[in-house]
């Protein structure tokens, strides 16, 4: 069996109470506290989280908040934060908010209290809001900047100037660009991208997906249709991989009739027919940054602030074409 604080009280020749207050940093003698951490040795004990968290704050938990665990992009960061959080001596609680803004604060504010530190993958709150609901001693944001805050992102607006450079020159003049949420701080920096086509003097029509989801896709590929464009940029690989799969069903050839151009390069934008061009955000790089500088924070107990911006780069397949005259 496990040595308990009982035991080693009894050991110690002391309450309890008193192994924990010695344990946990509170006062005692220091010819107490020497019994205490010598009984403890000798019987191996460990106090656990949950004791540890009531003894000394500390939890040796921390949370990782997403909007969508079912996007491929999310599950992609997960896996890199958990591989990096497994070799250290913290455990991962993961929340997922279902791209829904109450529901993100309020388990914003749970992750606050249960864990040590928080990495926030791509907030929908305000900045105002994210700021208040995070300690920025103790907050890893990633996929997104917010001034004061530590932060982990990739540059959509470079990315996106790509992949309207990369339509210019296969000579498209009129595009379409499926949106992403209103709360997205990437999706606010694409918009910024496309103001080169505009320069480029290419007619851009933006056209509003539900979500950012395959079957949002599928709904938002008849608008791209009506709306005349010979290319078409959607916020995410998902939503471009039901856009494609419903211009398909309507006989409609991607890319001789209409190239189309997704974003964050998932696992299924190569596994597409035609496989999808796409621009490549560094989704494992981030996770594991994150991951590494979190543990940075709670360590300096506040140090200075660190925004790491990595490139995104356009990776073109088959999904893209020379626009017919």
């Amino acid at each position: 069996m496990r040595p308990t604080v009982t035991d080693v009280a009894r050991k110690a020749g002391v309450s309890p109470s008193t192994v924990s207050r010695a344990l946990g940093g509170g006062i005692v003698s220091e010819t107490t506290k020497a019994a205490v951490l010598a009984a403890a040795s000798a019987l191996g004990y460990t106090p656990n989280r949950a004791a540890r968290a009531l003894i000394g704050g500390r939890t040796d938990n921390i949370g990782l908040l997403v909007p969508d665990i079912a996007n491929p992009f999310f599950t992609e960061i997960v896996k890199s934060v958990s591989a990096h959080v497994r070799r250290s001596e913290y455990q991962l609680l993961l929340g997922s908010s279902d791209e829904d803004t109450a529901r993100e604060r309020e388990m914003a504010q749970a992750l606050q209290r249960t864990c040590d530190g928080v990495i926030a993958c791509s907030p929908r709150m305000s900045d105002e809001e994210v700021c208040a609901n995070a300690d920025a001693r103790t907050t890893v944001i990633v996929n997104r900047l917010i001034d004061g805050m530590s932060c982990v992102t990739a540059d959509p607006t470079s990315g996106m100037e790509q992949a309207v450079q990369h339509l210019a020159a296969l000579g498209h003049k009129h595009i379409a660009y499926v949106k992403g949420p209103a709360g997205s701080w990437s999706e606010q920096r694409r918009v910024e991208g496309l103001k080169l086509a505009q320069q480029l003097g290419m007619e851009v029509e933006l056209i509003q997906s539900v979500t950012p989801t395959y079957n949002s896709g599928t709904l938002a590929a008849d608008l791209v249709l009506m709306s005349k464009a010979s290319a078409v940029i959607a916020f995410n690989d998902l939503l471009a991989i039901g856009i494609l799969n419903r211009l398909e069903a309507r006989g409609v050839d991607v890319p001789n009739d209409i190239s189309l151009i997704g974003n964050d390069d998932i696992d299924m934008a190569s596994m597409c027919r035609p496989q999808l061009t796409t621009i490549a955000s560094p989704k494992e790089q981030m996770g594991a940054l994150a991951a590494e500088l979190l543990p940075r924070l709670l360590q300096s107990g506040g140090a200075e602030p660190e925004q790491i911006v990595l490139p995104a780069t356009l990776v073109v397949r088959g999904s893209t074409a020379v626009a017919r005259v």
